[in-house]
């Protein structure tokens, strides 16, 4: 299995990068459209502005195949942006068209009531029972490492692959078929984003 991490120009890819070789799945980067075409899976880990990030990818001649990649249903591992820009919209960018891979849209979280804006630090992660095997040897509900201002509003509820609450109760990750995506940062969570990881690239490898 060929594991490729996309690489659009934009946020540190060595945490990722450091974290799948401590598991034991080494990963390329993919930096221009022809390296979809040597990969299995495809993992995009991301920070930064919605708008931006559309506007860097296009850019780079990146938009189009990963569009195609979804569409196909090919297996897919999003990690922050790489979960927003799954959606159709963002309120951080008005205008601008998400992958539109998933109903719904990313809203900014409110900060009355003192909430802190960036959601940042460790949070807890409630896991959906029925999709069980990316989980699988983790604590229910489990605690993990988010760094975000907006969190997606999911329009179908049977996505959600786990929940979380900050202010608001949000989907913090969905699951479907041959894609997993999440608003927290796995390779920065420790040893439960380690697990998460190589049950989500096993999960993903076994579909194939």
């Amino acid at each position: 299995m060929n594991l490729g991490v996309l690489d659009y120009g934009a946020g540190n890819l060595r945490s990722v990068l450091n974290a799948f070789a401590a598991i034991g799945s080494e990963a390329k980067l993919v930096t221009e459209a022809s390296g979809f075409d040597a990969i299995d899976v495809l993992v995009f880990p991301g920070q930064g502005a919605f708008g931006d990030s559309v506007r860097i990818l296009k850019e780079r001649r990146l938009w189009d195949p990963l569009k195609a990649w979804l569409k196909e249903e090919r297996p897919y591992l999003g990690i922050c942006l790489g979960y927003q820009l799954l959606f159709e919209s963002s309120e951080e960018s008005p205008g601008v068209d998400g992958l539109c891979v998933v109903s719904g849209r990313v809203r900014k979280f409110d900060a009355a009531h003192g909430l802190k804006i960036p959601h940042m630090g460790w949070n807890q992660v409630q896991w959906e029972t029925r999709e069980s095997a990316w989980w699988q040897g983790l604590p229910n509900p489990a605690h993990l490492y988010f760094v975000h201002s907006y969190y997606p509003e999911v329009a179908d509820e049977s996505l959600a692959l786990c929940r979380t609450e900050y202010g608001v109760p949000f989907i913090s990750g969905i699951a479907k078929n041959k894609l997993m995506a999440v608003q927290f940062h796995p390779e920065k969570s420790q040893e439960t984003g380690l697990i998460l990881l190589k049950n989500s690239i096993a999960t993903l490898a076994a579909r194939l």
